[in-house]
């Protein structure tokens, strides 16, 4: 199947574009449903830029995601540096909901692009990543990047698309609101101009995972609910177990922060919608309306693997997506997920939705964690054939920062 490209914009293009790119943007984000796109009642609030860790990972999830790829093109590690300085500065007032302020006049562009003047701070959080291509001879990194970037494997049922995968820095922008999300995103791409150009964007909507252990999870596209059994932020114990890169890690300047992957997963959503009610709980492990596992009542059952039904077979089947998933068929590898449903338009090759989810996660070491689950999900998992990953990213994102210590600060 041909596979369409998805929503790839070029600095010029962006440029150009601007005012179109933003309606459009905004309305491809605003199509999440009701239920799952409600803001929660503190969604005006300002989250802090500076701590310990990045906010956007342990934070709630907010409704809207707009992830971006950048290709560094500054000169050398000076220009890196400034150029992460100048971005990590623009961060922090981007989160305060407060317009960009610089240098202008009648004569010159303004400081601040304007589409949020009106808007609240919407619990906008910007997150930094840097891909394993960053640490090469452009800028005399090589000796810091840490073992666990790996360049990811091929798995079974990949059709990645060159121009959807890596990249050297990701900054994912989340808010309840998709024109807060884009426009910091949209204003970090314009001071990045001539220092760093836009690889590609993604719009998400909807959360996708569950951040609390006693809220229902939200649905995704498939319409099942999702995340049920994700890891929990809050717990601490379980964030500096899976999560957090302790000073066990091999680069000092990691020490606090974590590793992402992003995995863009289409899902033919045509032939979904043609199997059965049966086909689709046994596919997932759970039931549809509800959420519990197979053979429970309540979402928040214990998923019991080794229950049989009447006739002495698995009561959740051997490809059970929540069976291969699961930590415990895994021996133990848990990540956390954060991930945001898309749809970018109709594939004009076959007239289907090019829609999906975007899936992303945070791990201490994604050889250990992402890749074993993900070579299991794609050999075992019944719902692989619904699913075709088109774009995918590594990232290692480092602690957060503090007055006078910018994203980076301790590497370049």
């Amino acid at each position: 199947m041909t596979e369409r490209r998805g929503p790839t914009f070029s600095r010029r293009h962006l440029l150009a574009t601007s005012g179109l790119a933003t309606a459009a943007v905004v309305a491809a984000a605003a199509t999440g449903s009701t239920d799952a796109a409600a803001a929660p009642e503190d969604s005006g609030v300002a989250l802090p830029f500076h701590g310990a860790h990045q906010a956007g990972i342990a934070t709630p999830e907010q409704a809207r995601m707009v992830f971006a790829s950048f290709d560094v093109t500054a000169a050398g590690r000076a220009g890196l540096a400034a150029l992460l300085a100048e971005w990590s500065d623009a961060a922090e007032q981007l989160t305060t909901g407060r317009p960009l302020t610089g240098p202008g006049g009648s004569f010159a562009p303004p400081a601040d692009t304007g589409e949020a003047l009106d808007l609240q701070p919407s619990r906008l959080t910007l997150t930094v990543g840097f891909g394993p291509s960053l640490f090469d001879d452009r800028f005399g990194l090589a000796a810091t990047r840490p073992a666990a970037l790996i360049d990811l494997p091929a798995f079974p049922g990949d059709a990645l698309d060159p121009t959807l995968t890596g990249g050297d820095i990701c900054i994912q922008a989340c808010a309840d609101d998709a024109q807060v999300a884009f426009h910091a995103i949209h204003n970090l791409t314009r001071i990045g101009l001539g220092s760093a150009t836009l690889r590609y964007l993604q719009v998400g909507f909807a959360r996708t995972a569950s951040s609390s252990a006693t809220a229902a999870a939200p649905r995704n596209l498939l319409g099942f609910r999702d995340g049920t059994n994700n890891l929990v932020p809050t717990d601490e114990g379980t964030m500096d177990a899976h999560v957090w890169v302790d000073r066990h890690g091999d680069q000092a300047w990691m020490h606090g922060g974590t590793f992402l992957v992003a995995r863009r997963i289409r899902i033919h959503l045509e032939a979904w919608d043609a199997s059965t009610l049966g086909d689709q709980e046994r596919t997932i492990g759970r039931a549809k309306s509800v959420g519990a596992p197979l053979g429970s009542a309540h979402e928040r059952d214990p998923v019991d693997l080794g229950a049989l039904d009447d006739f002495g077979a698995p009561r959740i089947p051997a490809g059970a997506h929540i069976r291969v998933a699961s930590a415990t068929t895994n021996h133990g590898a848990a990540i956390l997920r954060r991930g945001y449903s898309f749809v970018d338009g109709v594939d004009p090759a076959t007239g289907e939705l090019d829609a999906g989810l975007f899936f992303i996660c945070f791990q201490k070491d994604p050889g250990a964690q992402f890749v074993p689950i993900q070579r299991r999900l794609a050999s075992q998992d019944a719902l692989s054939t619904y699913l075709v990953h088109t774009g995918s990213g590594v990232f290692a994102c480092p602690p957060g920062t503090a007055p006078g210590r910018p994203w980076g600060h301790g590497l370049v």
